[in-house]
């Protein structure tokens, strides 16, 4: 469809309402006769609740009432916990420890902002002011933060179900082949590194509003989320017990998840219990401390890591052990993350012959840590880009060169991992040659010298990428531990006139659903742009959905799309076949018409549709009326994007301040349908991945367990000022698996920027004898390394 279609850089459609201010979120949603809720939340990291007073809290103006932990372990309520969505099994074949997670902590709190007791008020203030005059009694206990602080024996012990703390003791690989490696390498490579905690800070914060019909027994819940349908099941079947479709799950416009609002949370649960037992809607936002304490936070890494290569720089096998730090309590995905989203990507874009990987999942006293962007692959991307740029320098190769020694040979694909996945395509020397162009690596030397007559330190650092997106398949997944599907449904209803109403299992929080399926629809029906909406979030209008993330929206929902409407035009044949009194076999369609081959009979989409509601001209003995399909699809494997990124950064000497000089990337992201959503996508993703690596980390009291960097005053996020215009470009390999060719692109940036800015910082300290920092490359950090006194 030309201007429309796939290819087509459109403008977004939904961001009229978003930039004049007409966008709906859950907190601009108000219910007749709604309450407001107010959580209190544990001071303390680890401590034992010896008692709790409401009574001076329950005779403050306007409260309606106050629940304790305790309150809701009646048995007659029947209330579960939060479950967890996946589970892991040990090396030695057992399974993980998954201990509960109440909806208000009972006996004992285990983070500082675990939820203790709720108030429930005619207002906001009223229930904050209530909640300050709730009497708790704490026995303080012994916290720790730190995961390798967390095993060792004897240390303080958050649940009686995990010995040492620990979750899961879990491998991938071949250990024998590994050593034998390892044995007869010419050269080793050895690193220990840092995975810093980060918090996730989308726009919106979080919040909930429960509404219950005490006629029907019907549940609402409004909410921020990027899977209606999955909280509707956890919360039906796991928590409050209800048959699922008494459930409805709305989550409106949505500013931002970045796998936050992917995982279940206390309070959407809790608001539909309190609204049920108090007769009335009740209402939760959260504010922005709240995020700070509450909201899953991400990576938390420590990992000894070990790169074998021949004498020749050839990748024999690598040994990596990642002590992976959960926080207090399970996430929805937790388990997976640092494990098969972690463990399956080792393999980079490289073909080492033997890897092996060992992770220990660790409770401590702080907030879960769960998916975020990128979920995993950032953590592995490190790993390993790190550890080629140091075997570069040890072996005195060019980090270029033995990138290109190593890769996966274009010949190769599919090819099949030592650590479980099979990549489909991929072009690893074109991607980083489209790179090394555009970022003028020849000339790097030149501009170093340069920087150099201002006194400034200049490094260049590479990092390449590959990422599994689109979860699959379904049966895979469960084996491997997970709960639930990864297929995606799309239902395309035409409607009498011929325009379109596309309902989508997939959500949108920033991505553009609303324009790229829309121009899918455009592309393959042949229909104007604005005769197509699109419609998500809602499970009441929804066949059956399982959201956002992993970049899988374009590449699960989409081809789900594709496929509807692949029924669609063979409906729509048939109808035309009657129609233009001609054989089904003849009509062809494109270009919004059906047509007779060779002749110049047609129909119009518009007037297939119209004969299709209006069938006074129609095969009625062998056709439905209507014109309305549904699609599922689950994928048959992953798909895998890739691409190269170099960072170009200068330090001042003085300051220790690093500051972006340029930046460059090539990514292979399969079919793109709209290129402007798509650099938008990856500038994001690079502004976060870059905040990792040069500003942001969640920093805990290592004896108080009080979070230090609880506010946007202590917590850096990235600026704008802090930031260059980026050079982007794009290789295409289709992705071999769906019909749309398509890979996913919106992690990318995750998961590429950390290792190419820390590999350019330590070039540039290279020649200090600095060899190794760990991010965020702070100020104060890089100043600390060069002061360091050094052999001569």
């Amino acid at each position: 469809m030309g201007s429309f279609g796939i290819g087509a850089s459109v403008r977004r459609k939904e961001d009229l309402r978003f930039l004049t201010g007409k966008g709906k979120y859950t907190d601009d949603i108000n219910r007749p006769g709604q309450l407001q809720a107010c959580l209190l939340r544990s001071p303390h990291a680890h401590a034992e609740i010896a008692g709790i007073d409401t009574a001076k809290a329950m005779a403050a103006p306007g409260v309606a009432a106050i629940f304790t932990g305790a309150d809701l372990q009646a048995p007659d309520l029947k209330l579960g916990a939060l479950p967890c969505g996946w589970l892991i099994t040990s090396k030695d074949g057992s399974p993980m420890a998954e201990p509960p997670r109440p909806l208000l902590a009972h006996g004992k709190v285990r983070h500082v902002g675990d939820p203790v007791a709720v108030v429930v008020a005619e207002t906001r203030g009223q229930a904050e002011a209530a909640a300050e005059l709730i009497e708790i009694a704490y026995k303080e206990l012994p916290a720790v933060v730190a995961a390798d602080e967390a095993i060792k024996p004897g240390g303080p012990r958050l649940f009686d179900a995990a010995p040492g703390n620990l979750c899961f003791d879990w491998h991938l690989g071949d250990k024998a082949a590994v050593d034998t490696a390892f044995a007869r390498a010419h050269h080793i490579t050895r690193l220990d590194l840092v995975n810093n905690r980060l918090v996730s800070n989308p726009m919106e914060p979080r919040a909930a509003i429960g509404e219950h019909d005490s006629a029907t027994g019907d549940y609402t819940l409004y909410t921020t989320s990027q899977a209606p349908h999955v909280h509707r099941l956890l919360i039906a079947a796991f928590v409050l017990q209800l048959p699922e479709h008494k459930l409805r799950v709305v989550a409106p416009d949505v500013g931002g998840g970045f796998g936050t609002k992917g995982s279940l949370y206390n309070e959407q649960a809790l608001v539909l219990w309190l609204a049920a037992r108090l007769g009335r809607p009740v209402k939760w936002t959260a504010d922005r401390s709240e995020i700070f304490l509450t909201d899953n936070q991400a990576r938390d890494h420590l990992t000894q890591a070990e790169l074998a290569l021949d004498a020749d720089g050839k990748f024999l096998a690598m040994r990596v052990a990642t002590l992976a730090n959960l926080g207090a309590y399970l996430g929805s995905f937790a388990p997976a993350i640092p494990t098969w989203c972690y463990g399956t990507l080792l393999a980079g874009n490289y073909a080492t012959p033997a890897i092996y990987v060992e992770v220990k999942g660790v409770f401590t006293n702080t907030a879960p840590v769960d998916a975020y962007r990128g979920a995993g692959r950032p953590e592995a991307c490190y790993v390993v880009e790190r550890l080629v740029d140091r075997a570069a320098r040890e072996m005195k190769i060019d980090p270029v060169a033995l990138r290109r020694r190593n890769f996966v040979a274009n010949d190769a694909f599919p090819y099949t991992t030592p650590v479980a996945l099979t990549y489909d395509s991929g072009d690893y020397f074109k991607t980083l040659d489209m790179a090394l162009e555009a970022a003028d690596y020849a000339g790097f030397e030149q501009r170093r010298q340069e920087a150099a007559t201002r006194g400034k330190l200049r490094g260049i650092g590479i990092a390449t990428y590959i990422e599994a997106c689109a979860m699959a398949p379904s049966v895979l997944a469960g084996q491997l531990g997970a709960r639930a599907g990864f297929y995606e449904s799309a239902e395309v209803r035409v409607h009498p006139t011929g325009s379109i109403t596309v309902f989508t299992g997939a959500h949108s929080h920033g991505q553009g659903h609303e324009t790229t399926f829309a121009q899918l629809v455009s592309d393959r029906l042949g229909l104007a742009f604005d005769q197509v909406d699109i419609v998500h979030g809602d499970t009441a209008k929804i066949p059956f959905g399982m959201g956002t993330y992993a970049s899988r929206s374009l590449a699960v929902g989409g081809t789900a799309l594709v496929k509807a409407m692949d029924k669609i035009v063979n409906k729509g044949k048939k109808i035309a076949a009657h129609m233009l009194e001609a054989a089904e076999a003849d009509i062809e369609f494109a270009d919004g018409k059906f047509a007779v081959a060779g002749t110049d009979r047609a129909a119009s989409f518009a007037q297939v549709a119209f004969s299709a509601y209006v069938p006074h001209n129609f095969p009625i003995e062998t056709l439905e009326p209507g014109l309305d399909e549904t699609a599922f699809y689950d994928p048959t494997n992953f798909t895998y994007p890739a691409g190269c990124y170099i960072a170009e950064i200068e330090i001042d000497r003085e300051t220790g301040t690093v500051a972006l000089a340029r930046f460059t990337g090539a990514d292979d992201f399969g079919r793109i349908v709209n290129p402007m959503i798509v650099e938008g996508q990856v500038h994001g993703a690079l502004v976060q991945g870059i905040g990792q690596a040069l500003y942001e980390s969640a920093i805990y009291d290592p004896t108080s367990g009080q979070l230090m960097t609880g506010s946007f005053m202590d917590y850096c996020m990235p600026r704008a000022d802090n930031f260059i215009p980026f050079a982007l470009e794009t290789n295409t390999t289709l992705c071999a698996h769906n019909p749309l060719g398509a890979k996913g692109c919106g992690e990318a940036g995750t998961i590429g920027a950390p290792p190419a800015i820390m590999n350019a910082v330590l070039d540039a300290l290279a020649p200090l004898g600095i060899t190794a920092l760990d991010m965020p490359a702070t100020p104060e950090r890089v100043l600390r390394a060069m002061a360091q006194p050094r052999p001569a």
